[in-house]
């Protein structure tokens, strides 16, 4: 597999995956996004009733089947009232930190098909306005939306069709910036399933194989913690979560690693196939990184806590600033393509 010829399809999934509003539970544009590049890719896409998209990567291929899964849904916002001002109290989706949502630029995206643009802030941000700025404590009732309109009571605002329950995207901001690094909100999991794309048009280009059937899922309700829970084959035996790897103070994992997540706060991952990823790994002397998450959960909690009987593992390039807005680099998404090619290849 040529670095040259396939980072840049990575890079350009990455980018329009990214930029699609995605906030779990209002997932449809990167949903379509993903059925047109697989039908393009040659393969035959299906949809969960949830709106999870799947794929096998090497048709008529049967036996014990391998899935990898990636999520496409993000964290958001949504509209919990509108108040008397004509600002918008909001409520989260997904655990996005109050503070890191401040002074973002969003979309608010109304049940009737409209979008109007706002901004996340304190009730009261002006320095010339309070003394209290730097220490106030960010939460619910600090916090609001303001609306790039021209509104000053909750009837102006009702009159453009917002209401409570609208949904609101955050402006990722992508960003291609140095040394090969990407820049954006969401490349928890916009980057793995990037990858994932990625893998698909390897298999079709012929770059990658696999005896046993290899399923792609790309699930939309991981941030809120069922996304893998239903709607996968029959026949699976193993699962791996690609997702992102955590860069923290104490783990070994960058943004130039594939990231192996021995354990997480549900538990640790199964031994043989974590074992034979980091062998992998080490056989093609990838820069990888075995590390423990001790605040993390992936979409393999989801399908275990369902019920399925299955082996798992994770695995996902090093990205830094989790839920904030985030950095990987082109040698973390480039490592974990190769992980995964590789891995296959001998499962």
């Amino acid at each position: 597999m040529n670095r040259e010829q396939n980072m840049p399809y990575v890079l350009n999934a990455l980018e329009r995956l990214a930029q699609a509003p995605s906030p779990s539970g209002m997932t449809g544009r990167v949903e379509a996004l993903l059925m047109q590049e697989l039908q393009g890719l040659g393969l035959s896409p299906w949809q969960t009733r949830k709106g999870g998209v799947l794929a096998q990567l090497n048709p008529g291929v049967e036996g014990e089947g391998i899935l990898l899964s990636a999520h496409i849904d993000t964290l958001g916002l949504m509209v919990r009232a509108v108040k008397s001002n004509g600002r918008l109290r909001f409520t989260k989706i997904g655990g996005c930190p109050f503070n890191y949502a401040e002074q973002e630029n969003v979309t608010v995206w109304t049940r009737g098909g409209k979008s109007y643009e706002g901004t996340v802030r304190l009730n009261e941000p002006a320095v010339h306005g309070r003394r209290d700025v730097e220490t106030v404590e960010r939460k619910d009732d600090n916090m609001e939306i303001v609306l790039d309109e021209r509104v000053h009571n909750a009837e102006d605002v009702t009159k453009l069709g917002i209401g409570a329950g609208d949904f609101v995207s955050l402006d990722p901001r992508f960003r291609r910036s140095g040394d090969g690094f990407v820049k954006s909100r969401h490349l928890d999991d916009k980057a793995s399933s990037a990858v994932l794309l990625s893998l698909a048009h390897a298999f079709k280009q012929g770059e990658a194989a696999c005896a046993r059937p290899v399923y792609v899922m790309f699930t939309n309700y991981e941030e809120v913690g069922h996304g893998a829970s239903a709607g996968q084959p029959d026949n699976i035996t193993d699962m791996i979560a690609v997702d992102m790897g955590v860069v923290a103070d104490d783990l070994k994992t960058d943004e130039y690693k594939v990231s192996i997540c021995a354990k997480d706060s549900t538990g640790p991952f199964d031994y043989a196939l974590t074992n034979a990823l980091i062998d992998a790994a080490r056989r093609h002397e990838l820069a990888y990184a075995v590390d423990v998450y001790p605040f993390y959960g992936s979409d393999t909690a989801a399908a275990l806590s369902a019920g399925r009987d299955w082996r798992h593992a994770l695995v996902g390039p090093g990205v830094a600033a989790s839920h904030g807005y985030e950095r990987v680099h082109e040698d973390g998404l480039w490592n974990t393509l190769l992980l995964l090619k590789h891995y296959l290849q001998t499962a």
